[in-house]
């Protein structure tokens, strides 16, 4: 901050002078190239007429220094109290006498003080297009030189602020009783050259000359601070950045960005185009090598190197070598010896009871007495066949869907080992949750295929667990001949299987005991978190022919054999019923066949010794 005191008398006696006249011989005229200069003059009460002459006259000595015309140096200048006028916009002049004209006949407002105001219209509207400023992207420095002479009554910080971001550059001039620090708020950096405080006319001079030598000849670039990242273009009034070869201007107009070639479609890099300053290389993806052309990749033969050691074949990868199995063999956990593969463990082979594998095929095995169907997967099925099976089956929320899905496999799993039929085995399928539903009863279907078909279609119920209640539905409708179980009177047997994760919500035991007084032979199937003592009341006795578990859903085949041996019933129930057991028949026919040829052979013996005896009677008596 400069400034000097004195008298104030002397001042105004000399402010009075001609003062344009001490400008206009400090040299030739400032040819700085294109600028768009607004003045914005206090005129305020505060500023006396002798004051207000002296601003007048220093705005005519500038004038006379600068380059003014279209192409050059284009001037504005408002002045402002409480309100805001334009005197002249940028694009009203070209010849300096006209804005000089207007400059003289300026008539003070003579109100209060709205810097921040000035600044804003300023900003807005002076610096506007419409007003004769040049566009942005022409890139003509703006200045605006702000003279004042007292405290702003409204707020400068913020609107001057604004302002320098636009892009304007702000002197603040105060002359005598001006605020410093409003001075300071609205000067641009540096303030030690953008802020005079004028206690003398000496020094509005000096501002005079040091603000004409600034758009003259000053070196920006050389004062440092213009924040290029490469280069820095000096001009007259104004500097530009620049950027080294192979590189860009970025937004900010100062940082410089690399030249990236490779978005440019001028490369023909067949995997990844590499950018650097000015240029760019090809590289290749993992597994790939480059070629001579330095542009075209080449996969990379990692079993060419002879290194793999893999047992049967080594596939080359992009990430290298790795061994491969023939058919029906896998790979060991140590990536290079292999095995054959167990195909009964890999695959869903429907295998009844033992499946084999063999190398790349497999093939079933029944248990000793039983012979394999034709379907080359099924054993001996159970055709004692007089039996009425109703399902019980838990569809509560706790099943969840997907292993009700499993739920039905099971299922339809005991009706492969059942000869369904009219005569033979009849199925009903009950399902319960909070309530509970006849699915099909045991009159419906007269097949394997339709019963299976038919639970597949159920729709899960989910809610509660009212296993009580379905005791109840089962044994005063399930066996009801209007459902289709066969009268008493033919001893078939009665079979109930209920299948169930969970504890009841309500009580069993009236209706599980109910059901075995009727002569329903029980079974209980738990899964889960069913309960022991549940299932035990559930089935009939003894309880561990009678009760099966499983700890999850995935794993409950395994009772299947258990079932199956459980629920085919025993040959010959009741009076007045042929009810035989086909399998038990065929052992007595097998074995009645094999004591009939051996009675057989004995009586072809018998014949024949009989016959060596009467020929020895003979011989004795011939020899008598």
């Amino acid at each position: 901050m400069r400034g000097l005191l004195c008298s104030p008398l002397p001042m105004l006696l000399f402010l009075l002078q001609p003062w344009e006249t001490q400008l206009q011989f400090a040299g030739p005229r400032c040819r700085s190239g294109p600028l768009d200069l607004v003045f914005v003059i206090d005129s305020s009460r505060s500023v006396r007429p002798f004051e207000f002459e002296t601003m007048r006259q220093f705005l005519v000595g500038l004038l006379r220094g600068l380059d003014v015309g279209p192409n050059a140096t284009r001037v504005g200048v408002i002045q402002y109290s409480s309100q805001v006028q334009s005197v002249f916009p940028l694009g009203a002049f070209s010849r300096r006498e006209d804005m000089e004209r207007a400059i003289r006949a300026l008539v003070p407002l003579a109100q209060g003080t709205m810097t921040g105001l000035a600044i804003q219209y300023a900003m807005n509207v002076a610096f506007s297009v419409a007003e004769g400023a040049r566009p942005p992207e022409a890139r003509v420095p703006r200045i605006a030189v702000i003279v004042t002479d007292g405290r702003p009554q409204d707020r400068v910080a913020e609107v001057a602020a604004q302002a320098r971001a636009r892009g304007i550059e702000i002197y603040a001039v105060g002359v005598q009783r001006a605020d410093v620090g409003s001075l300071r708020a609205m000067a641009s950096p540096p303030l030690d050259e953008h802020v005079f405080l004028v206690e003398s006319f000496d020094l509005i001079q000096e501002f005079g000359l040091q603000f004409q030598g600034r758009l003259c000849g000053k070196d920006l670039c050389a004062e440092g601070g213009h924040g290029c990242q490469h280069q820095c273009v000096s001009t007259p009034g104004t500097f530009h950045c620049a950027c080294n070869p192979g590189y860009q201007l970025a937004a900010d107009n100062k940082s410089c960005l690399v030249i990236d070639l490779c978005t440019q479609g001028t490369q023909d890099c067949e995997h990844h185009c590499i950018s650097s300053p000015g240029s760019y290389f090809c590289r290749c993806r993992a597994g790939f090598v480059l070629q001579q052309d330095q542009r075209s990749c080449r996969a990379i033969d990692h079993c060419s190197f002879g290194n793999h050691s893999c047992q049967h074949e080594c596939v080359s990868t992009f990430a290298g070598p790795r061994c491969h199995c023939r058919e029906g063999h896998d790979l060991l956990p140590d990536g290079k010896s292999c095995e054959a593969r167990d195909l009964c463990n890999g695959v869903d082979h429907g295998c009844e009871f033992q499946c084999v594998s063999e190398g790349l095929s497999y093939h079933c095995l029944c248990p000793e007495g039983q012979q394999l169907q034709a379907d080359g997967k099924s054993c001996n099925r159970c055709r004692e066949g007089h039996v009425d099976l109703v399902l019980l089956v838990d569809g509560s929320k706790s099943v969840r869907p997907q292993n009700f899905e499993l739920v039905k496999r099971f299922v339809n799993q005991i009706v492969d080992f059942l000869d369904v039929s009219p005569e033979g085995t009849r199925v009903g399928l009950v399902q319960f949750s909070s309530r509970v539903r006849t699915e099909f009863p045991l009159g419906r279907y007269g097949t394997a295929a339709e019963v299976k078909q038919a639970v597949l279609a159920v729709e899960y119920m989910e809610r509660g667990t009212m296993t009580g209640l379905a005791l109840r539905h089962m044994v005063e409708h399930s066996f009801s001949e209007a459902q289709g179980a066969r009268p008493r009177t033919l001893n078939v047997p009665r079979v109930g299987l209920v299948f169930t994760d969970g504890r009841s919500q309500d009580d069993v035991s009236v209706w599980a005991a109910r059901a075995k007084e009727e002569g329903i032979v029980m079974y209980a199937v738990g899964v889960g978190k069913a309960v022991e003592e549940e299932l035990r009341q559930i089935a009939s006795e003894p309880a561990e022919l009678h009760v099966s578990y499983s700890p999850d859903f995935g794993t409950m085949t395994h009772l299947l054999e258990d079932l199956r041996g459980s629920i085919c019933p025993e040959e010959g129930i009741g009076p007045g019923t042929e009810l035989r057991s086909p399998c038990e028949c065929e052992s007595l026919v097998e074995f009645q066949g094999r004591t009939l040829g051996a009675l057989e052979r004995l009586t072809q013996n018998l014949a024949q010794l009989t016959a060596r005896l009467e020929d020895l009677e003979n011989q004795l008596a011939t020899q008598k």
